[in-house]
């Protein structure tokens, strides 16, 4: 595989059903309220009635100096279950996510298929390739723990409106 190439899985085990984990995912505009890697989320086209073909900018801040901005454009979607995009941007490719029930944990795994296409980083990745990995490797799991304590926290404030 080139150097400016990567395949990268990630997964994430919450302590939540799998319905609260996909409305907070699905609610990407949020995400920056949660994700603090996550620094600016627009809808560019709402695509169609389930969100499908819908196009989304990001920009991501990493542990890095530097920032990554993406354009998703949803490809399919399937509730509570997958989101599935094509990437563009700085990286460029294919992403994946799926959310599954294992072992009383709700798991989210992503799948990300895509390539470099910054020149600087193309051209650092022979070199560079395990400091990216170490940099996504971080920038994932601030995801899952902010996620995790989102979460928790939606929980305890439903449990004290219950009371």
């Amino acid at each position: 595989m080139p150097a400016d190439h990567f395949d990268l899985v990630t997964r994430w085990r919450l302590d939540a059903p799998a319905e609260e984990v996909w409305q907070v995912l699905s609610d990407a505009e949020r995400w920056p309220q949660w994700w603090p890697c996550v620094e600016a989320v627009e809808k560019i086209d709402p695509g169609g009635t389930n969100g499908e073909n819908s196009l989304w900018a990001y920009t991501w801040k990493t542990m890095l100096p530097y920032r990554l901005r993406l354009e998703f454009r949803m490809t399919r979607i399937a509730a509570p279950v997958l989101l599935e995009a094509d990437v563009r941007g700085d990286v460029a490719g294919r992403g994946l996510c799926r959310i599954y029930r294992q072992e009383h944990r709700t798991v989210v795994q992503y799948e990300w298929n895509v390539r470099l296409c910054r020149s600087w980083m193309k051209r650092l990745a022979p070199l560079a390739r395990p400091v990216f990995l170490w940099n996504h490797r971080m920038v994932m799991r601030q995801g899952e723990t902010s996620l995790a304590e989102r979460l928790a926290r939606d929980g305890a404030n439903r449990c004290l409106e219950l009371s």
